[in-house]
C-alpha cells in the first residue's frame, strides 16, 4: 500500500487538507456561539472585564434579528479596533502562566472573531482619551468600513442576521420565544451577581428587565423575583471563627425554609461571581436546607464562592460555566456550613 492510499485510508478516503479560512472560522464559531444567548453573555462579559457600570442589551427576534450590547466601560482604542476581532486576540492573558490564576470572565480572545464569522457586527468605541469615536463594520469576518464617529465613553456593539449564511446552526434554534427567555435568564443571572451595576434588557421594544446598580442585593432579587420572594431571603451568615476552610469566602442570600419551589432554576450559584454549572456546589446547598424542606422542593439561593483564581480552574470548557477546584471537598464544605448556619 502507497502512501497516499494510508493518507486516505486514515481519514476515511479524503486527504488530509489545510481547512480555509472561512471553513476554520465557523468551526471556532460554533464552539463559542452556540446560539444568540451564548452572543449575549461574550458580550456583557466584555463589558463587565471593561469596568462598565450601565450595561444595556436590546433584543429582537429572539436575538437572531438583531442584538445591541451598549456600556459604559473603558472603551477599545481606535488603533486596535481591527485588532480585537483577530482570534487569540485578548488584553486579558499574556503569557500560559496567566491561565493558572485568571481573574476576568473572558480571556481566550475568540469571542468577537467567533461572532463576526456568523453574523454581520458593527462596534462603535470609544476611550476616555480619544476625542472621538471609531466606527467598524464586519460582516461574515471580512472588514467593510472604518470611519470616526461621535459616541459617549465606551463601547456599542450591533449584532444581525446571526447564522444567516450558517443554516446548519440555525435549524437548531428554537422558537423566538425560547430563545428569548434563556436570554432573559442570562441576564438574570448578571444582575445578581453584579447588583453593583445597572442592567437593562428590552426585548422587541419592551423593557424586560431593570436594576438600579445600587449595590443592595436585596435590591437586585427584588427587580427579578419580586419584592416577597426577596422579603424572605436571608443574607448569608460569615463563619463565627474567621475565613472558611481553604481561603474560601461565601457571600450571598439564601431563602428562608418557608421560600421553596418545585424545581431549582432559582439557585444561582456563581464562583468569583462568574456564574457555574458544578453539581457538587448545587448538592452543598440543598443539603444544607436537608430536615428543613420536603422532598422535592427547593431553595431560592443567590450564593457566590470566592476564592483566590489559583484554586479554581475556569480553562475547561469554551462556555467557561464548568469550573475543577483544587481543593473541591473544603469548597463543598465550605459552602454547606454556610449555608447551614443560615437557615438554622
Amino acid at each position: 500500500m502507497d502512501s497516499s492510499q494510508q493518507v486516505k485510508d486514515n481519514i476515511g478516503g479524503g486527504a488530509i487538507r489545510l481547512l480555509s479560512a472561512d471553513v476554520s472560522s465557523k468551526i471556532a464559531a460554533g464552539e463559542v456561539v452556540e446560539r444568540p444567548a451564548s452572543v449575549v453573555k461574550e458580550l456583557v462579559e466584555n463589558s463587565l472585564d471593561a469596568e462598565a457600570t450601565e450595561i444595556t442589551v436590546e433584543i429582537a427576534g429572539g436575538g437572531v434579528d438583531r442584538i445591541l450590547v451598549v456600556d459604559n466601560g473603558r472603551g477599545i482604542p481606535s488603533d486596535q479596533i481591527e485588532l480585537a476581532f483577530e482570534r487569540f486576540a485578548t488584553s486579558k492573558v499574556a503569557d500560559e502562566g496567566d491561565l493558572e490564576g485568571i481573574s476576568t470572565l473572558g480571556f481566550r480572545g475568540e469571542a468577537l472573531p467567533s461572532i463576526a464569522a456568523v453574523s454581520t457586527v458593527v462596534m462603535t468605541s470609544k476611550t476616555p482619551d480619544e476625542e472621538s469615536g471609531t466606527r467598524l463594520r464586519v460582516e461574515e469576518g471580512r472588514t467593510y468600513g472604518r470611519e470616526r464617529a461621535g459616541a459617549p465613553n465606551g463601547t456599542s456593539l450591533s449584532v444581525s442576521h446571526l447564522f444567516r449564511n450558517f443554516p446548519v446552526r440555525r435549524k437548531f434554534l428554537r422558537s423566538v420565544s425560547t430563545e428569548t427567555s434563556r436570554i432573559q435568564a442570562l441576564m438574570i443571572r448578571y444582575a445578581l451577581a453584579y447588583p453593583e451595576k445597572r442592567f437593562r434588557l428590552s426585548v422587541a421594544g419592551t423593557e424586560a428587565l431593570a436594576t438600579t446598580g445600587s449595590g443592595d442585593l436585596r435590591e437586585a432579587v427584588a427587580a427579578v423575583y419580586g419584592l416577597n420572594t426577596a422579603q424572605g431571603m436571608l443574607e448569608i451568615v460569615r463563619a463565627p471563627d474567621g475565613p472558611e476552610p481553604a481561603q474560601v469566602e461565601i457571600t450571598g442570600m439564601v431563602g428562608s425554609a418557608s421560600l421553596h419551589r418545585a424545581n431549582r432554576n432559582r439557585v444561582s450559584l456563581f464562583v468569583n461571581r462568574r456564574w457555574v454549572q458544578v453539581r457538587s456546589l448545587g448538592y452543598a446547598v440543598e443539603q444544607a436546607y436537608h430536615g428543613f424542606l420536603m422532598e422535592r422542593r427547593f431553595p431560592v439561593a443567590v450564593v457566590n464562592v470566592d476564592l483566590p483564581p489559583e484554586e479554581v480552574d475556569v480553562n475547561v470548557h469554551p462556555a467557561k460555566t464548568e469550573v475543577r477546584f483544587r481543593r473541591e471537598g473544603r469548597v463543598f464544605a465550605a459552602l454547606q456550613q454556610a449555608v447551614r448556619r443560615t437557615v438554622m
